[in-house]
């Protein structure tokens, strides 16, 4: 009989129970989970940790809770930046417009203001070309290229991530209004109107705020774009 016992086993006692899970090395049964000593679920074997996962190399979370690895670029983190570039509009474009304000008032049909002696004056024109006085016959071209811009840069907001792209484009769009404003209000008629330039470099050509904005936002563009930033936010690391 006590052969017997000792192949068949005896399950029911205590001590069998207890060397049998000893045996198992501790592991849960098939389909119960086993709990940490705080009573709380543990995470299962083949689990990795949130934590873990946040610091794989290589992998950039998402702002929607995913990831991206491909071609080690990073996906756009952050919300739209709608805002700052409407407000870097707005603001380039008031003071281009109360800028030109003032010269009509003041400064046309005048004597130049010496601002740096004979290195910087201000001298009020008008100029029927595109920025910096260059093809003075183009005037309903440029005036439909700046209509074009403004549509473009409205557009792209959408999808408007990055603030250093915000800034740059909103540059573009209050100085691309601000020559639109004057090629639509200003004579000699719709679409032909001379915009009014009043900065005058020694040696170069007369301009104004309005194209300084944009000029300052076309850089800032070529810049952006030479570090690998997008307008949505995308990193490109090659």
């Amino acid at each position: 009989m006590a052969e017997a016992e000792r192949i068949i086993g005896t399950p029911d006692t205590p001590g069998a129970a207890g060397a049998g899970a000893e045996r198992s090395g501790g592991r849960p049964a098939a389909g119960e989970r086993s709990t940490g000593s705080d009573g709380s679920p543990a995470a299962d074997a083949g689990e990795a940790p949130a934590s873990a996962q946040a610091q794989v190399p290589g992998v950039v979370p998402d702002v929607d809770g995913g990831t991206d690895t491909e071609n080690g670029t990073e996906r756009p983190r952050g919300k739209r930046r709608i805002a700052v570039l409407f407000a870097v509009a707005a603001l380039a474009y008031a003071l281009d417009l109360v800028s030109k304000m003032i010269v009509v008032a003041k400064l046309e049909h005048h004597a130049p203001i010496e601002i740096v002696g004979e290195w910087l004056r201000f001298v009020a024109i008008r100029n029927a070309g595109a920025a910096f006085g260059f093809g003075e016959a183009f005037t309903v071209i440029f005036t439909v290229i700046a209509a074009s811009v403004i549509v473009v840069i409205i557009r792209l907001a959408r999808k408007l991530y990055s603030l250093p792209w915000a800034v740059a484009l909103g540059l573009l769009l209050g100085g691309a209004l601000g020559n639109l404003t004057d090629r639509i209000f200003r004579a000699p008629g719709v679409f032909q109107g001379a915009v009014v330039d009043f900065i005058a470099p020694k040696g170069f050509a007369v301009f104004n705020l309005a194209d300084s904005a944009i000029v300052c936002g076309g850089v800032l563009i070529v810049l952006l774009s030479f570090r690998g930033l997008d307008p949505d936010g995308t990193v490109h690391k090659d």
